[in-house]
């Protein structure tokens, strides 16, 4: 265990203290990780959140081919972004705006619902690159706030994470809705959704609450073969930033 575990129950109490260390590294929570240097967020990831490449690819921003030229020629030395920039193929202010609201969507995940503390990298940097930084405590107020406004709009969180199947037919919804309802089919969680459509996961959110609240959707029953899903499993993928550039080069190759 180390001291971070030792001394903090919690992923924002541990951030707190980092921040004060002015700590850089990588801390590991049950759904993601948050990336500080100087004591700053410079990136979070969750596996409930599409990642920066997903939102940069199926938006258009990017094309598959420059996403992995950027990566696979810049993520050993943690230049992605810096890549893509000086490439030519993102201007600084659009990555600078996906990159933030990746980041306070996946801070979501890891830190509205408040979990323990897997484990702290010392040193260990994030494959992006700088982007731009986030102080601690905006990035964990922002993720309070935005929990308290989807609960004020349906006070079931099990919509954030779990499956999602529709329960009644709709009649006329405001376009982003009626978008978002035409992906619920029994087997894509709010991530998936929010991947298919290159939308900002948190506006997916409101949106599924908001089904939700009126009856339209609701989680998907577990079929009684299924084991219950293992709590914080989705994110250890994400618990090495290493491993996790090393899993998208090697899922790349694979699709070719």
């Amino acid at each position: 265990m180390t001291q971070v575990q030792a001394a903090h129950d919690t992923v924002s109490g541990a951030l707190a203290a980092l921040a004060d260390d002015r700590a850089t590294g990588a801390l590991s929570g049950e759904r993601g990780v948050v990336h500080l240097a100087d004591g700053r967020v410079v990136h979070v990831e969750s596996a409930l959140t599409p990642d920066l490449g997903s939102l940069l690819v199926h938006s258009g921003a990017v094309t598959p081919e420059s996403w992995w030229d950027a990566v696979g020629r810049a993520g050993a030395d943690q230049r992605v972004g810096r890549r893509l920039v000086d490439s030519g193929r993102l201007a600084p202010g659009a990555l600078q705006l996906c990159h933030l609201g990746a980041l306070f969507d996946a801070a979501y995940f890891v830190l509205a619902h408040d979990g323990p503390v897997r484990r702290f990298r010392p040193g260990a940097a994030h494959w992006l690159g700088p982007v731009r930084t986030v102080p601690v405590d905006t990035v964990v107020r922002e993720s309070r706030r935005r929990r308290a406004l989807l609960d004020r709009i349906w006070p079931d969180p099990a919509v954030d994470t779990a499956p999602l199947a529709r329960t009644a037919d709709a009649g006329p919804l405001p376009v982003r809705r009626g978008r978002i309802l035409a992906q619920v089919d029994g087997v894509r969680t709010a991530a998936d959704i929010a991947a298919a459509l290159a939308c900002r996961t948190y506006h997916t959110l409101v949106e599924l609450r908001r089904l939700a609240a009126g009856g339209l959707i609701a989680p998907a029953p577990r079929p009684a073969a299924s084991p219950a899903p293992v709590p914080g499993r989705p994110g250890a993928v994400w618990d090495d930033p290493d491993t996790a550039l090393l899993r998208r080069l090697k899922d790349a190759l694979e699709a070719l």
